[in-house]
């Protein structure tokens, strides 16, 4: 009788093959792209951004209504800065051919695109999210392979299909863009894992992060934020307010970098919660924390996705607590951090766990044990006019965003802050990710570095010629002439200072015939080589090598057929040490 498969592992094996095609295309995509001219990428680049821009509210409307989280209003505004902002800021970049010249050092930079991308799309930003990473990856020349969250793929197909369209009719080649339709985290995996992709861009929880990261690739993974905002004494209180309110509201909380607690200053604190009263925040009481606490947080202490991206209304109508129809957050006032405190993780929803510190040493303390619960080197906010606080909590704080006088979420993100515009990022060293940034395109980029020599290099062999000017580069500063060459060792010593050298080496010197110095291959560096027969030489169609590479033991062993070198034959280490592993040598005795 034949085993029975399940339907799950059915669509385990589809989307494993699913994934493997995909990445497949890809590559043979790339390796187009990576030939455009600048002027042929931007042209695909700027045709994507045209498209999308429209579609910004059917996206957004797809979005909510395949996942059930956030707000349509605010899913069009992050759209919009993803096809608008982010292709601004973008378009200007030089990322073919030559992008920097530095006439002082002498240094030339070429960009080179990574390759494939395999991109993790999340079911929080869904469309958001895979507009930006498609844009950035098609700016780098990279061809890209999305696999949506389950829980949004239809959305997110949507977006692909639109930017697909529209990057084929500007002359992309097809297998440009790429996603899957049918998604399993053993599909997702296995595309991270695939040979042809060359660099992985993962926006998701730790464990998707992990795994990203454990693929065996180069990896950009984000994860959680748990981002504190700290009200300072001298801050300007309504505005302060306004925005940590503003900032945890918008799309009702989804996005990583939103504001996940308040850390208020002890002389301000009446008046700071006076006005979040105002500005339409419920401060729970100890029974309907417990309350909400009990639906809010799984036992993994992770947010009850079906909770995520609600309103407050609904989350506290869920949890049996009863609060004015106008409650845009709910306020959940914290003694600690921790396990003993569940209110005080990443919420992902509009709700705020709420601290009163002393001064600003005490709530530097206390932003700094709510980024170590889940939000180590991601997003945190401080709202104060005192410039040397703020410098103090930029020193010393494990966030590598520190939002000051401004919505976290926005100012994060680049929507109202310097920053570069971007739906990623980086967590640094803080939170195991392999950079700080805000990724771009220059992160899907590898710089070839064309190095002139400014600094005359003299050796101890320098010392038997004559010094020598170098040749001028027209366009770049000509290095400054070597200063004379020093005499000094005879060129007997010298002779047997090289003898002794290569002897060292395996070489050892030509014992007849007229050229001093010559060397011969000695035993050591064949051994396990075979000898060609005596009287019969090399084989009739192989003349003996003088000379051997890796890359001719790679053709050898691949042809599957020996190589006759000579016994004068010069043999690289790499490619002697492969060569004696799969024993390819044959050593044709010289006969003078």
């Amino acid at each position: 009788m034949e085993p029975q498969t399940s339907p799950q592992s059915d669509r385990d094996l589809t989307s494993i093959a699913e994934a493997r095609a995909l990445a497949r295309r890809a590559r043979q995509a790339w390796l187009e792209l990576a030939e455009f001219s600048q002027e042929r990428i931007d042209a695909i680049v700027d045709a994507m951004a045209a498209a999308a821009t429209p579609q910004a509210e059917a996206f957004a409307r797809l979005a909510v209504e395949e996942t059930g989280y956030g707000v349509v209003e605010d899913k069009i505004e992050k759209n919009l800065f993803s096809s608008q902002k982010v292709y601004n800021f973008i378009r200007p970049m030089k990322t073919v051919g030559v992008v920097a010249r530095y006439e002082d050092r002498r240094v030339i930079e070429i960009a080179e695109p990574f390759g494939v991308v395999a991109a993790i799309v999340p079911s929080t930003n869904p469309t958001s999210t895979a507009l930006y990473k498609i844009l950035i990856s098609l700016k780098a020349r990279c061809a890209i392979v999305l696999s949506p969250h389950p829980a949004a793929v239809k959305c997110i197909t949507r977006v692909a299909e639109v930017m697909d369209e529209a990057a084929r009719g500007a002359g992309a080649p097809p297998g440009a863009i790429n996603w899957m339709s049918t998604v399993t985290l053993e599909g997702t995996q296995e595309l991270m894992k695939q040979r042809e992709v060359a660099v992985i861009l993962a926006t998701g929880g730790m464990g998707l992060v992990r795994a990203a990261y454990s693929a065996g690739k180069p990896a950009y993974g984000v994860g959680p934020g748990n981002a504190p905002a700290f009200i300072e004494r001298t801050a300007n209180v309504k505005k302060a307010v306004h925005d940590v309110i503003t900032g945890k509201t918008f799309d009702n909380g989804v996005l990583c970098s939103s504001e996940n607690s308040v850390v208020v200053d002890e002389p301000i604190a009446e008046e700071t919660r006076r006005e979040f009263q105002a500005q339409g925040a419920y401060f729970m009481n100890k029974a309907e924390m417990d309350a909400v606490a009990r639906l809010l947080v799984t036992a993994q202490r992770l947010p009850n996705p079906a909770l995520v991206g609600k309103s407050a209304v609904y989350i506290a109508e869920k949890c049996g607590v009863s609060v004015p129809a106008d409650t845009r957050v709910l306020m959940a006032p914290l003694d600690g951090v921790g396990r003993d405190f569940p209110l005080s993780i990443e919420k992902l929803c509009p709700l705020l766990s709420y601290y009163v510190v002393k001064d600003w040493r005490e709530g530097c303390e206390r932003c700094k044990q709510i980024l170590r619960y889940g939000g180590m080197g991601h997003t945190m906010s401080i709202h104060s006019q005192n410039d040397q606080v703020i410098l103090e909590f930029g020193l010393h704080k494990p966030a590598f965003r520190i939002v000051v006088n401004s919505p976290a979420t926005h100012g994060s993100v680049g929507l109202s802050t310097g920053l570069d515009p971007a739906m990623t990022l980086g967590c640094g060293g803080f939170g195991g990710n392999i950079t700080s940034d805000n990724i771009s395109p220059r992160h899907l980029l590898n710089i070839k570095r064309v190095a002139y020599e400014v600094t005359p290099v003299v050796s101890r062999w320098d010392r038997m010629g004559t010094a020598y000017p170098g040749p001028k580069t027209p366009g770049l500063p000509n290095a400054p002439a070597r200063p004379p060459a020093p005499t000094g060792i005879s060129a007997e010593s010298l002779s047997r200072r090289i003898d002794e050298f290569l002897g060292s080496r395996g070489f050892k010197p030509e014992s007849t015939g007229s050229r001093s110095g010559a060397v011969q291959v000695s035993s050591r560096s064949t051994s396990g080589a075979d000898q060609v027969p005596s009287g019969r030489g090399s084989p009739p169609d192989q003349k003996p090598l003088e000379f051997v590479c890796e890359e001719d033991v790679r053709l050898a062993i691949q042809a599957g057929r020996k190589l006759v070198v000579s016994e004068r034959a010069i043999v690289t280490p790499a490619a002697r040490d492969l060569g004696e592993q799969h024993r390819v040598f044959a050593v044709d005795p010289w006969r003078g």
